[in-house]
């Protein structure tokens, strides 16, 4: 089974979204025992909170139920149990590798690096763009699902 651990920065907008975005996936394509998938945060913020409502209710709008969610921080032992780490920007990797100690197997990646447009998904805490940010996710997801066939 491949493990993926999606990060972003308080785990309550970005990740809980390409965590449930991808089990979605997962499960329309009968591939949910091939691939666990989590998410957790670089920072220590949010920690217990939910997914964040204007990002429940864009997962909601596309039938994507994301109950049950409470934020962590990733830890370094998380490098030891999943195969990918899958931030959402370039802070967020930076972040990752400093809290790991380096990435020296190349288990981390941005998601939209996935992508044929690589690059960061913008934090709609900041831009308050959920629907760009669905949509970027939901692309990365697809290219990462390909990538793993």
């Amino acid at each position: 089974m491949i493990k993926i651990l999606f990060i972003c920065h308080g785990n309550i907008c970005r990740s809980p979204m390409a965590e449930f975005i991808l089990r979605d996936m997962l499960e329309r394509t009968g591939r949910e025992r091939e691939i666990a998938v989590s998410s957790a945060a670089v920072s220590r913020e949010e920690l217990g909170n939910p997914v964040y409502p204007p990002a429940r209710r864009i997962l909601a709008a596309h039938g994507i139920r994301c109950e049950g969610h409470a934020a962590r921080q990733m830890s370094a032992q998380d490098y030891e149990k999943y195969d990918l780490l899958i931030g959402m920007d370039s802070s967020n990797i930076t972040r990752m590798r400093r809290i790991c100690g380096g990435d020296p197997d190349g288990k981390m990646s941005r998601l939209l690096d996935h992508t044929c447009r690589p690059g960061d998904v913008a934090d709609p805490w900041y831009t308050g763009e959920f629907e760009t940010t669905w949509r970027d996710i939901e692309e990365g997801c697809r290219a990462l699902l390909d990538e793993l066939r």
